[in-house]
C-alpha cells in the first residue's frame, strides 16, 4: 500500500517533472515538496515568503478567539520540524509531553527576527538531510517527510489568511 501511494503521487507530479526534464525519484519528490513549502514559489506561497517583512507586533497579533497568532504558528512549525529532523538524523529530539498546545509558544519584539531565521534554518537542514540520505532511509521515512511538508503548507496557509485578513499581504508576492 505504501508503494502504491508513492506511485500514485509520483504519477501526479510526474508530468511536471517531465516538463522540467528531470528524473523522478522518491528523493526528488520529497525535496520538491520540502522546498516548495519552504522557499520556492510554485503552486502556493512558501513559508519564508509568508512570514517575510512582518513586524513582531504583526506576528504577535491574535483575534479574540482561540486562533493562533502568526508567531505561534511559526514556533509550532519550528517545533515539529526540529522534532522530525532530530529523529531523522538519529538524535534524541527535545522533550515533549504530548501537549500540542504547548508547541504554539509566543515570541517577543526582540525574539521575532530570530524566530524567522530559526524556521528558515530548520527547513534548510531538513532539505539537506534528505539530500544526503540514501534511498533505503527515504523509503522508511517518506510518510513522515511527506506529512511534515503537508503540515508546513497547511500552517503557511493559515499565516497567509491572517495577513490577507489584516491587509498585511501584498498580492505581488504571491504565486501567479
Amino acid at each position: 500500500m505504501k508503494y502504491l501511494l508513492i506511485a500514485v503521487f509520483a504519477s501526479c507530479i510526474g508530468v511536471a517533472h517531465a516538463q522540467k526534464d528531470t528524473a523522478v525519484s522518491l528523493k526528488s519528490i520529497l525535496l520538491e515538496q520540502l522546498k516548495t513549502t519552504h522557499n520556492v514559489k510554485d503552486w502556493f506561497v512558501p513559508a519564508d515568503s509568508a512570514i517575510a517583512g512582518l513586524t513582531a507586533t504583526q506576528a504577535m497579533w491574535k483575534d479574540s478567539t482561540v486562533n493562533h497568532s502568526i508567531a505561534q504558528l511559526t514556533t509550532h512549525l519550528i517545533f515539529w520540524n526540529e522534532q522530525i529532523l532530530a529523529k531523522f538524523k538519529g538524535e534524541k529530539p527535545a522533550a515533549f509531553d504530548g501537549n500540542n498546545n504547548e508547541t504554539f509558544s509566543g515570541v517577543t519584539e526582540t525574539t521575532w527576527p530570530q524566530t524567522v531565521q530559526k524556521l528558515d534554518s530548520v527547513l534548510t537542514e531538513i532539505e539537506n538531510a534528505v539530500m544526503a540520505a540514501d534511498e533505503n532511509k527515504l523509503k522508511s521515512w517518506y510518510s513522515t517527510l511527506y506529512h511534515i511538508g503537508t503540515h508546513n503548507a497547511y500552517h503557511t496557509g493559515q499565516i497567509l489568511y491572517i495577513r490577507k485578513m489584516k491587509g498585511w499581504w501584498d498580492d505581488e508576492k504571491g504565486v501567479k
